[in-house]
């Protein structure tokens, strides 16, 4: 094992002792509704490779529409994870939600504790171009950016095979995530 990845599995594994138990996202109840975070850092996808089954996994793409009561609209969006197969530990939450009242979709980055929040985080869908998110805001599960998804980026994700999803640690190394958009189109086709 060379130094790096030897580096960051020394602090994943710092990080996981920090972080106590692993939590899961709960599913969205309406429109202002945010998703749970890790309480910690999140491991460089390479370290969490070479721990043996702790590498993130993505379940893909899942449809979810909600209303605040039955009178009120329908809310829908479609999120993807990636957490650490082996401890369940959330590591970034993708969210496109259409609000009812402008059908203009919305994509919302949940992101972990411990980054370097003036560099922001990145979307970039296969080798297109690289899209800026500005961090907004942090909490105890996690921090937050939002983008209005443009009509060229939702047909890059319908057509796109893979999207990374990057941010720096306070150390400032960059984490990229992949998540994978084969099943995209059909899950956003179910709110559009």
């Amino acid at each position: 094992m060379t130094a790096k990845p030897l580096a960051m599995a020394i602090l994943l594994t710092a990080v996981l002792a920090s972080a106590g138990h692993a939590q899961t996202a709960p599913k969205a109840k309406g429109p202002a509704s945010q998703p749970a975070a890790p309480s910690a850092a999140a491991p460089a996808a390479p370290a969490a490779a070479d721990q043996g089954g702790n590498a993130p996994q993505q379940p893909g793409w899942a449809a979810r529409c909600s209303s605040a009561s039955r009178d009120a609209p329908l809310e829908c969006a479609i999120e993807q994870t990636a957490v650490l197969s082996k401890t369940g530990q959330l590591i970034v939450l993708l969210n496109i939600r259409v609000p009812s009242d402008t059908r203009a979709p919305v994509a919302l980055a949940q992101l972990p504790l411990g980054l370097n929040l003036p560099a922001g985080a990145k979307i970039q869908i296969d080798d297109g171009k690289t899209i800026d998110l500005q961090i907004q805001t942090c909490e105890s599960r996690g921090c937050y950016a939002s983008t209005p998804v443009a009509p060229d980026m939702l047909t890059a994700l319908k057509s796109g095979k893979q999207l990374k999803l990057s941010f720096q640690t306070m150390t400032k190394e960059t984490i990229t995530i992949p998540m994978p958009l084969g099943d995209f189109a059909a899950a956003y086709d179910k709110i559009k």
